[in-house]
């Protein structure tokens, strides 16, 4: 068994990412995640998954 994380800034980049490694892998679990910081007028997004799969 095996772990990949990612992290990404926009929501639709992590999907991408985690579509792109799935295809051949068989996948335990995906947990995703959102964190918000606000700096100022600014908010930050960070969107987060960490895949759990098999290693063949």
């Amino acid at each position: 068994m095996r772990v990949k994380v990612y992290d990404c800034d926009i929501e639709s980049d992590l999907e991408t990412c985690v579509n792109e490694f799935i295809v051949d892998k068989e996948i335990m679990d995906i947990k995703y995640q959102v964190s918000i910081a606000v700096n100022g007028e600014d908010q930050i997004y960070c969107f987060s998954a960490m895949i759990i799969y098999i290693d063949k």
